[in-house]
């Protein structure tokens, strides 16, 4: 019994909406069975025991380093539901423990013991996997941090020991430190490969001709796709958190990157249905698919479905897309141009706001603080999903005032990115940070704007209004937490695996806020009656 929840075909509960916020226990919400959901769990164990085994003979190497990460990044939601290739995973993963040990390693029960033991294991289970998907990205550009690797190892070991509730709790600030550097080292990474993200105007209408549409978050598959499409006569759209890679310098001077298609993750069943394209998922977000388009969806990386083609690359990553090319060729796309807007009707979407880009304005908003033109700082982003009580996220933002600014990232700002909301002394309201990443870029600005005014974070006139979906939230949040960042509201829900007695302690020394209306949450933030 976890969480009120009694075990059956499945458990689990690492995402925002698993089955009545409690846990799934017949199918995914996801569309994830219960062999899947099996196999991954297998996957975490044969994981664990390759952690340990490199830990206690002292030594680890390149593929092990990789296959920790992938792993980890395997088992996020909305990845991977291809069993057969987690089967040959995990294979790979035994294979490579028994060249440092053939001694039983006995692994720990991920779903069982007490509540609070559970939820204290899972929260920082969850937050490597998270973890995981950012060292990924990094290392696929070429930059890694021996320190965050070897906290996977760590972090890995430790979740199969026993702990007390104040180690775990110490283990799982240690982790949303070391996160905030791999934050930073994918930003270094990102930056120091495309260039430094500068604000851009990105159209949602889809012109006429063959297209392609990549989803997900890693540039460098852009990067080759953008490439190798070039002079086809093949546009480029990105879809979902691919949106901030048009801020990017190196990326944006093609000139068939030639917008955004549709919006946030969750709906692509819909917008996807008779697409006249192929449709490249690099990472996470990926969707039981509808015939109407299932023949159209190709997958790369760690991702996988039963059924659609992968795209494999070779030893450097690099990755043949022909295959991708010839087949938006022949569909053709639209035969003529074809409208698409956001959520809220608007057919023109910003971003590029990247610290770099944020600060080289820092005088001016500093001064227009100080000025009272700027009253309140907002941070409204993160995961998007299908959750009915999302409507918040947009209705919050029409709700701010106009002497406000909104920083955003992540797909929850899908929401009312295509909102015109005007201007403060010329600095858009709405500033759009990037991926869920680029949690980095806010705290950078956050950090940077707390020193101008010689105070803390939690004394400036901001606040972090926050979605969550998967496990990469769940380690951006670490992360604030690890830094002392107080007053933050999360929602749609907590999270299913936070304890009360976890989430009581997150209230009392955080003072981590459930989301509740949008005007009463505005009238509480700003001290209005």
């Amino acid at each position: 019994m976890i969480g009120g929840v009694t075990m059956s075909n499945m458990f689990c509960f690492q995402c925002q909406q698993t089955a009545g916020n409690k846990g799934c226990v017949n199918t995914g919400v996801c569309g994830k069975q219960p062999e899947t959901a099996r196999l991954q769990d297998e996957l975490i164990g044969e994981l664990i025991r390759l952690a340990t085994a490199a830990h206690d003979a002292g030594k680890h190497s390149r593929l092990t380093d990789r296959l920790l990460i992938d792993g980890l990044f395997t088992t996020l939601t909305n990845v991977n539901f291809d069993d057969e290739a987690i089967r040959e995973f995990t294979d790979r993963v035994i294979k490579e423990r028994k060249k440092l040990s053939d001694e039983k390693i006995p692994v720990v029960a991920l779903w069982d013991g007490s509540n609070d033991e559970v939820s204290l294991r899972s929260t920082l289970l969850f937050g490597l996997k998270g973890m995981a998907a950012y060292a990924h990205h990094a290392m696929n550009l070429g930059y890694e941090d021996e320190s965050v690797t070897k906290w996977f190892y760590k972090g890995l070991c430790e979740i199969n020991k026993k702990h007390s509730a104040e180690e775990w709790i110490e283990l799982i600030m240690e982790f949303g430190k070391v996160n905030f550097k791999c934050m930073e080292l994918l930003d270094r990474a990102n930056t120091e490969t495309f260039g430094s993200p500068s604000p851009v105007k990105v159209q949602t209408d889809i012109k006429k001709g063959p297209f392609i549409v990549i989803s997900g978050h890693d540039l460098k598959d852009l990067s080759q796709l953008l490439e190798q499409t070039k002079g086809k006569g093949i546009n480029v759209y990105t879809h979902s958190e691919m949106l901030p890679a048009h801020g990017y310098p190196e990326l944006n001077k093609y000139e068939h990157l030639a917008g955004n298609f549709g919006t946030a993750w969750q709906s692509q069943q819909k917008e996807f249905d008779n697409i006249p394209a192929p449709v490249l998922f690099t990472t996470n977000c990926l969707m039981p698919q509808r015939p109407s388009y299932q023949d159209r969806i190709y997958t790369t990386s760690v991702v996988g479905y039963k059924g659609l083609r992968h795209i494999s690359g070779d030893k450097d990553g690099n990755k043949d897309f022909s295959p991708i090319i010839e087949h938006a060729l022949r569909l053709g796309g639209y035969e003529h141009d074809h409208s698409m807007s956001g959520i809220n009707g608007g057919h023109t979407l910003t971003t590029g706001f990247g610290h770099s880009a944020v600060l080289s304005h820092a005088e001016e908003i500093i001064s227009s603080i100080k000025q009272g033109h700027i009253k309140h700082i907002f941070l409204v982003g993160g995961c998007d999903g299908a959750h009915p009580g999302r409507n918040y996220y947009t209705d919050f933002v029409k709700q701010t005032t106009m002497d406000s600014l909104v920083l955003t990232l992540a797909c929850g700002k899908y929401r009312f990115n295509d909102l015109d909301l005007g201007e403060i002394d010329g600095i858009p309201r709405i500033l759009d940070m990037g991926q869920c990443n680029d949690a980095y870029s806010a705290i950078r600005v956050a950090l940077a704007l707390a020193d101008a005014f010689d105070c803390t974070v939690n004394d400036l006139p901001l606040t972090l209004v926050l979605s969550w979906y998967e496990q990469k939230a769940v380690c951006i949040l670490l992360t604030l937490l690890s830094l002392g960042i107080r007053n933050m509201y999360l929602g749609p829900t907590l999270p299913a695996f936070m304890s009360e007695t976890v989430v009581k302690f997150l209230v009392d020394t955080y003072n981590l806020q459930p989301i509740t209306a949008p005007e009463q949450d505005m009238d509480t933030i700003l001290g209005r009656g």
